[in-house]
């Protein structure tokens, strides 16, 4: 009897950890022969033990839906389309468009009507009413250089906007890549935490047979405490970053969200020929150089402006008069004379001591901040095209050595011990600290992972935009 529970238990201790190596080997290198660690497929050993995974599926099936789930480049459309932040700024160029059609109002003409009276003065038949006006003429094209200032901030409102959703498309790519990271640490962490119960029943059962002491029962126990707790944590930093998610894309609280990707299956983009290459693009198409540009055509603008400005103003007039008056003292009685009177006239301003002196220095100062501004953001764009670059092809080949070599080899290790185990020559310890080592190299590989989906958004945003995908 005892020798049948000592065979039952190896048995389930090498079904137990197959699955865990087998889940292993399938990220790794084959996934036809695999268990998946998130509990999306179960797989039966042959043995008398089957692994119960109904406790891993729903947690995972909440967060996790390969069909109705959202990927990144649905989410970055909703964010663009619904995000309150880009909707408010996006308002902006209407209050911008706005003011070019005021800038290329004509200004408007005044009318002046005059009455003169001698009735309060003792000479009640004096008077006389005069209506005229006065139409401005606006010298030195300054109407021109109002809409040309007016046409160039529209236009660096615009890159304003466009930089804003590069941004915000960096911002959500970067979530979901650690939404990823969260959720397949979390498959890792259930699916072993799954194992170690399985085996703490055979465990327990080898320990009232007298085969093993409870020592390693209670060892075994706190692996699975130490496990289950980490898992809480790794489940609550997945749900923070599906909340910051929801805002960005402005999907309502009660609005379900599930991933559909996976950091391990993300498809590789079609990149530039050369760092060189990239940096071209990227010169050319980024909105914030753009933008910076803009800026710089602006501060010349106003200074053509304020040049312009510096010119007098003039003003045509014309005044309609008619004036009565009686002469009460003449040898023939009261004589009354009425004149009627056209006048014409121009106004024009001396600029003697105002000639725009202050604005126009303002201007030259602006022009030379928004030169430097922009060479120093061309410095900056080449630096992040690079940095993103070199963090890609990094991970990437940090990826290709994990899956190569250090899941391989922990597998391997893995199933050297538990053969040695099952012949009694390992002691339960020694199972569980090579099951850690597999554990960290998993979630260090998901790290990597994670840091080559950041890497590739880092590298889309330092382009100015998407990176074409096969």
């Amino acid at each position: 009897m005892r020798w049948l529970c000592k065979r039952q238990l190896h048995v389930a201790v090498a079904i137990a950890f197959s699955i865990i190596t087998c889940g292993s080997v399938a990220e790794a290198q084959d996934s036809s022969q695999a268990v998946e660690l998130s509990g999306r497929r179960s797989e039966t050993g042959t043995g008398e033990a089957t692994v119960n995974t109904s406790t891993v599926k729903p947690a995972i099936a909440h967060y996790f839906d390969p069909v109705q789930g959202l990927s990144t480049d649905e989410l970055v459309r909703r964010a663009l389309a619904s995000n309150g932040e880009l909707a408010a700024a996006r308002i902006e160029i209407q209050r911008v468009g706005g003011r070019l059609r005021q800038a290329g109002l004509r200004p408007n003409p005044t009318l002046d009507v005059e009455q003169t009276t001698g009735r309060f003065t003792g000479s009640a038949d004096e008077r006389e009413t005069s209506v005229g006006i006065a139409v401005p003429i606006e010298l030195g094209a300054k109407r021109k250089r109002r809409i040309e200032l007016a046409r160039v901030e529209l236009e660096a409102v615009q890159a304003e906007v466009a930089d804003r959703e590069r941004r915000l498309t960096l911002e959500v790519m970067t979530l979901y890549a650690e939404a990823l990271s969260a959720l397949r640490e979390l498959e890792t962490t259930e699916s072993i935490n799954q194992v170690d119960l399985q085996t703490t029943r055979f465990v327990q059962a080898r320990v009232n047979e007298g085969e093993s002491a409870p020592l390693e029962l209670n060892l075994l126990r706190t692996e699975v405490d130490r496990l289950r707790s980490r898992r809480a944590l790794v489940e609550g930093r997945l749900t923070t970053t599906l909340l910051k998610l929801k805002v960005l894309a402005g999907l309502s609280d009660a609005e379900p969200l599930r991933l559909r990707e996976d950091l391990a299956t993300i498809r590789q983009p079609v990149f530039p020929q050369s760092v060189d290459a990239a940096i071209a693009i990227a010169l050319r198409s980024r909105p914030d150089l753009r933008l910076a540009r803009l800026n710089e055509e602006v501060a010349e603008a106003g200074l053509k402006l304020a040049r312009a400005s510096a010119s007098p103003d003039l003003t045509a007039f014309t005044l309609y008069s008619v004036s009565r008056s009686a002469f009460e003292v003449t040898p023939v009685g009261v004589l009354r004379d009425r004149d009627k009177t056209l006048t014409f006239g121009v106004s024009v301003g001396i600029p003697i001591f105002n000639r725009n002196q202050g604005n126009k220095a303002e201007a030259t100062a602006l022009i030379s901040q928004a030169r430097t501004r922009r060479e120093f953001l061309e410095q900056i764009i080449r630096s992040e095209v690079q940095s993103a670059y070199a963090r890609y092809e990094a991970a990437r080949s940090a990826a290709l050595t994990f899956e190569q070599g250090v899941i391989g080899r922990s597998t391997d290790n893995i199933r050297v011990i538990r053969a040695a185990y099952e012949l009694g020559q390992f002691q339960i310890t020694d199972l569980l600290s090579e099951q850690r080592r597999l554990l960290d190299s998993q979630r260090e590989y998901t790290e990597t992972l994670a840091e080559q989906y950041r890497a590739l958004a880092d590298l889309q945003a330092a382009l100015g935009g998407p990176i074409n995908k096969p």
